[in-house]
């Protein structure tokens, strides 16, 4: 039997989130070895909005009302960290609240939360992810402290390099190695 056999069969042929019967697919948990007890069945739409944060829509997230009570790990794991990663919404800390997973269930979910708050995402004006050696242009000048000089809108800083704060890069300017406050900029 197939791992979307085993699914269907264990979800009666459901979403496991949203209880949805249209276009389910099957879903690994990472980290996952595959099987069907670290996956679930859901909708491609819910799918979609796992993996794209900019997709996603919060109000379709409501069936964790639901999703948080099933017995299944792999559903609690997606549901924990669905609810955690949507926590500004104010509406899922009380499901985190009422929530109840065993401590190795808590562990798995913990280590996709980490593993996604690692990945620093900085941004220019437009909202363009900025990468390490990108080329930025500045959008207005910027006094530049210790240094002299005012960095004029327009300039081009080539190879810009990311820090830890997701609100600046390190980039060149007149020999000068400063640091730019990233929403001052826009890609090149």
């Amino acid at each position: 039997m197939s791992i979307k056999e085993q699914l269907l069969q264990r979800s009666e042929g459901k979403c496991e989130l949203s209880g949805e019967t249209e276009n389910l697919v099957v879903f690994p948990v990472e980290p996952s070895d595959g099987s069907a007890e670290q996956s679930v069945l859901i909708t491609e739409t819910l799918r979609d909005q796992i993996e794209d944060s900019e997709k996603r829509d919060p109000n379709q997230w409501r069936c964790l009302n639901d999703a948080i009570w099933n017995p299944n790990p792999a559903v609690q794991v997606i549901a924990y960290r669905m609810l955690h990663a949507m926590a500004s919404e104010g509406w899922t800390q009380e499901l985190m609240d009422m929530m109840y997973i065993e401590d190795d269930t808590r562990e798995w979910a913990m280590k996709g939360i980490v593993a996604a708050e690692d990945q620093i995402k900085i941004v220019d004006s437009n909202g363009n992810q900025l990468n390490e050696g990108d080329d930025v242009t500045l959008i207005k000048d910027l006094d530049v402290k210790g240094a002299n000089f005012t960095a004029k809108r327009g300039t081009l800083v080539k190879n810009i390099h990311l820090t830890d704060n997701p609100k600046h890069i390190e980039g060149k300017i007149n020999g000068s190695q400063i640091v730019i406050v990233a929403a001052f900029t826009k890609k090149a």
